[in-house]
C-alpha cells in the first residue's frame, strides 16, 4: 500500500510517518521508478506499535533502541502485539500509583484542611523514587543470549561456583510448598524456559507466565506450547487484578535491587486473589550480617569467583522480604534449602 493509504488506515497524518521514516524507525521499500514509498502488512503493524508507545510517554530514542535490539525472528505481527501489551501494562500500573498517591494527598488535606508543604513533597518524591526505580532495570545478563543454552547452564555440576545447586530439587520444593491443586490458576513469574511451570502443569494447575526476555519465552513455548505465556516485567505484570490463585517464581528476583524486589512483591501481591499464596525460592542472606559475614570468609579462603557472582547479582536480604510481606498482609513461612537458595511460602491472611 501507498503512504496515503496506509495514513487512512492508522489515522494519522502522511506528514507523521514521514517523520517516523526520517527518524530510521520505519524503512518501507521503494519502487525501482516511481520512488513512491509502499508499506507491507509488517510496516503497519511496526508503525503501529511506535504510535502506541509514543502514546504511553516513550521517547523516539528509546523506541529506536528498543526495535534495534529486536532480533529478525522476533519481528512477527504477535511480537509487535506483545510489545504494546507490555507497555502498556507498565504505564496503567504507574497510572495506578500516581492515582494512589493523589489520593492520598487529598485524604491528608481533608483531614486537616491544611498540608505541610514538605509533606506533599515527600509523596511526590516518592512516586518518583518508584518510577526511577523501575527505569532503571537493565538486562545485564543478556539472557535472550543465553536462553539456548540455560536449562544445561542451571544444572551443570562443573561449575566451580555453582549457586544452583540443587536446582532440579529446588523446584520440586516450590511445588510442593506451593501443593496445587488440579484446577487452580497459577502464574510463574519470570517463568524463563519454563521449567517450574511444566512441574506446575503436570499436578494439573492451569498455569500463566511471563519474562522480559523473547528468546526465553521461546524455549517456554516450546515445552508448553499450551501455557498463556507474555512478554512482561516485574515492574508491572501482564494481568489484571485478582486474577490468580498461586504466584509462583523461581531464581528470578536476584536480578533485582533491593528496591525493585519491593515493587515485585506488591505486584505479586496485585494480581493474586483474596485468599492466594506465594512461594519464591531465589538467592538470598538472612540478613545484612548473615551477608557481610559470608563475604569475609570467602575472602579468607581466597574465593574471588563466589564474591564476584554474589556481587554480580542482587542476592535478597531475606529479612527485609519478610517485613515487606508482611507488610502486603502475607503470613510467611522461610527457610534455607542450600548455601544460597531460601524458600519462602506466603499466604494472603
Amino acid at each position: 500500500m501507498l503512504i496515503n493509504d496506509m495514513a487512512r488506515r492508522l489515522q494519522i497524518t502522511p506528514r507523521a510517518i514521514r517523520y517516523y521514516e526520517e527518524k530510521e524507525l520505519i524503512k518501507p521499500a521503494k519502487a525501482d521508478e516511481s520512488g513512491y514509498r509502499h508499506f507491507t502488512e509488517e510496516d503497519v503493524w511496526r508503525l503501529q506499535t511506535i504510535i502506541t508507545l509514543r502514546e504511553v510517554g516513550m521517547s523516539i530514542d528509546d523506541i529506536r533502541e528498543l526495535l534495534s535490539q529486536m532480533k529478525e525472528q522476533e519481528g512477527s505481527l504477535l511480537h509487535y502485539l506483545d510489545l504494546q501489551r507490555s507497555f502498556m501494562y507498565t504505564r496503567w500500573v504507574e497510572m495506578a500509583k500516581v492515582i494512589q498517591t493523589t489520593e492520598a494527598m487529598i485524604e491528608r488535606i481533608g483531614h486537616s484542611q491544611t498540608i505541610d508543604p514538605a509533606e506533599l513533597f515527600e509523596l511526590a518524591e516518592a512516586n518518583k523514587r518508584l518510577r526511577q526505580s523501575r527505569d532503571n532495570w537493565v538486562d545485564r545478563w543478556n539472557f535472550n543470549q543465553i536462553a539456548n543454552y540455560y536449562d544445561d547452564w542451571v544444572t551443570s555440576e562443573s561449575q566451580s561456583f555453582n549457586a544452583h545447586q540443587s536446582y532440579e530439587t529446588v523446584l520440586d520444593e516450590v511445588v510442593a510448598a506451593l501443593g496445587p491443586i488440579h484446577g487452580e490458576i497459577g502464574l510463574d513469574a519470570g517463568t524463563g524456559t519454563g521449567n517450574l511451570a511444566k512441574r506446575l502443569v503436570s499436578q494439573g494447575a492451569i498455569m500463566s507466565g511471563f519474562d522480559q526476555s523473547p528468546q526465553m519465552l521461546n524455549r517456554c513455548r516450546s515445552k508448553l506450547p499450551a501455557m498463556e505465556t507474555k512478554l512482561g516485567t516485574f515492574f508491572a505484570f501482564p494481568f489484571l487484578e485478582n486474577r490468580f490463585d498461586f504466584v509462583a517464581t523461581s531464581y528470578a528476583l536476584h536480578h533485582l535491587d533491593d528496591e525493585q524486589k519491593l515493587l515485585a512483591l506488591a505486584e505479586c501481591r496485585r494480581v493474586l486473589k483474596p485468599t492466594g499464596r506465594l512461594v519464591i525460592a531465589d538467592f538470598m542472606f538472612v540478613d545484612e550480617g548473615h551477608r557481610q559475614a559470608h563475604i569475609a570468609e570467602l575472602t579468607r579462603e581466597g574465593k574471588d569467583e563466589a564474591i564476584m557472582q554474589i556481587h554480580d547479582r542482587f542476592y535478597a536480604d531475606r529479612s527485609r522480604l519478610l517485613a515487606e510481606l508482611d507488610a502486603l498482609g502475607f503470613q510467611i513461612e522461610a527457610k534455607q534449602l542450600t548455601v544460597y537458595t531460601h524458600l519462602l511460602i506466603a499466604r494472603l491472611r
